[in-house]
């Protein structure tokens, strides 16, 4: 028997195995093939404090950064309201807190989407692009390709200043994102939430490698293979950003700060626009404060630049509590193990030392391998520049929440494998689930795994997401508060 065939009938019996497993424990059949959908989470948020037992000395730090974290920016800080210096020329958004809000701050699109007031705010004279809608997520987009038909992949902001009240002789336009679209040449994102970045960025490289050792036989029967992004300057494993392009929380937040609100930094020093009728302030726009700003009671965040009181914020949040369990999920639980959706969503994972209280040593579950994956034909058609790879491989991210989709693939599965937020959406979870159990034809998935569940797709009769799902949202947290939303994101 050919391996092909070989690899096909594994993946086969897995499936059959994740049907039965159930019923062996007292399931009936009834209530297994009418299972109960709760929808959405509804109680308490469950997400957006500080990690447990840390000193006041760093609670205070957390609370002084979060408040940074929610600053708005204009272009030089001149209007009220507006305090924050250096947005644009060319943003998405013009506070960190704006794309990831929900359910906390640090979470990812509320459930009014504010990129529609803020193509128009303050007198700016954007359009808001055909795919930004105030019931959809926030966005950004990349482009796969340049004009002249070589590889692009870089953020293209949605909109510029020009016309704002703070930006007199500023006329860049925006780019023609209907033409993009029309030439399926736009690849969108959505914002993730980055509670427990820091439980993330403190496990070791051997402890990434270890786990996914773990689960290598078990990867290797469904066809998955992974590889870890690994910095450029000193070889370690990458894990933040779109495709784990980032070392740290402070690189990351440095990127995000210019990429999507157009702040100059410390990390990144230049305007992405240069257009000299459209600078305003000094480079880079925000620094180490000489004097100390009014953050509260924390000196470490008054004398600190935005990005670190961001890095701060992420770095000592502490990850979703999850709801009570029930019975239904932990048979949904069971079930995602059975299917082998674990073999790149690695459940748990443990952090090596760390300097603040409590937290060495700690095991938390993030979902993910924190490895890229190649997508094949499923990918994304954008290069990871320093390797040249064009068939995109998407890093599998770990669980913070179902966020919230709509009929378009790319919002939920974009961050499958992109990471744009340092902490990912179970929504890549519930994907990996239903890529094995149930109708999967318009997501994206590790592309063996995917080619399997065509061929060999349970009748939907035997459908078993619905337990996965509950399950998942018990486990962490909806993101969204619309159950049509959450529906979307996974059907």
């Amino acid at each position: 028997m050919g391996k092909g065939r070989f690899r096909l009938l594994s993946f086969t019996t897995l499936i059959i195995i994740g049907f039965l497993a159930p019923f062996a424990d007292g399931v009936a059949l009834a209530d297994f093939l009418h299972p109960f959908d709760p929808g959405v989470r509804r109680d308490t948020a469950g997400a957006g404090g500080p990690l447990p037992e840390l000193g006041a000395a760093e609670q205070a730090f957390f609370a002084a950064a979060k408040t940074v974290f929610e600053e708005i920016d204009s272009v030089s800080g001149t209007i009220p309201g507006e305090a924050g210096v250096g947005l644009g020329p060319r943003f998405n958004m013009n506070g960190c807190a704006g794309c990831h809000a929900f359910p906390a701050t640090g979470g990812s699109s509320p459930p009014l989407n504010p990129q529609v007031s803020i193509a128009t705010l303050d007198g700016a004279r954007n359009a808001v692009p055909p795919f930004i809608v105030a019931n959809g997520p926030v966005r950004e987009v990349r482009f796969v390709r340049k004009a002249d038909g070589t590889p692009d992949g870089g953020v293209h902001d949605l909109f510029a200043i020009t016309g704002r009240k703070d930006a007199s002789g500023c006329s860049i336009a925006q780019p023609d994102f209907a033409a993009q679209v029309n030439n399926n040449n736009a690849i969108f994102r959505i914002p993730t939430p980055t509670f427990g970045a820091g439980l993330v960025e403190n496990v070791s490289d051997t402890g990434l490698q270890a786990a996914v050792a773990t689960q290598s036989a078990l990867a290797s029967s469904l066809g998955i293979s992974s590889e870890f992004n690994r910095s450029g300057n000193d070889g370690m494993i990458a894990r933040f950003g779109w495709k784990a392009q980032n070392k740290s929380l402070l690189i990351f937040a440095g990127e995000a700060y210019n990429v999507e609100q157009g702040v100059t930094n410390e990390a990144f020093t230049n305007e992405r626009e240069d257009d000299p009728d459209c600078q305003f302030n000094g480079s880079p726009e925000d620094g180490t404060n000489l004097t100390p700003a009014a953050t509260g009671s924390s000196p470490a965040a008054a004398f600190s630049s935005d990005i670190v009181n961001f890095a701060a914020f992420m770095r000592l949040s502490d990850a979703p509590t999850p709801a009570p369990p029930t019975a239904s999920t932990t048979n949904g639980f069971r079930i995602f193990q059975n299917i082998g959706c674990q073999a790149c969503h690695i459940v748990s994972q443990t952090t090596a030392k760390s300097r603040f209280t409590g937290q060495s040593e700690v095991t938390f579950q993030p979902f993910s391998d924190f490895a890229l994956h190649a997508m094949g034909a499923l990918g994304d058609g954008i290069s990871l520049r320093r390797r040249q790879v064009i068939d995109a491989e998407h890093c599998l991210l770990p669980q913070g929440g179902l966020v919230r989709g709509d009929d378009e693939a790319d919002d939920v599965t974009a961050d499958f494998g992109r990471q744009h937020g340092a902490v990912e959406t179970d929504a890549a979870v519930i994907e990996a689930a239903e890529g094995a159990t149930g109708d999967a034809h318009r997501h994206r998935f590790p592309v063996d795994l995917h080619a399997r569940e065509r061929r060999h797709r349970l009748p939907r009769r035997f459908d078993q997401r619905h337990r996965v799902v509950e399950w998942l949202r018990r486990k962490e947290h909806v993101l969204r508060g619309d159950e049509q939303i959450a529906a979307d994101a996974v059907l």
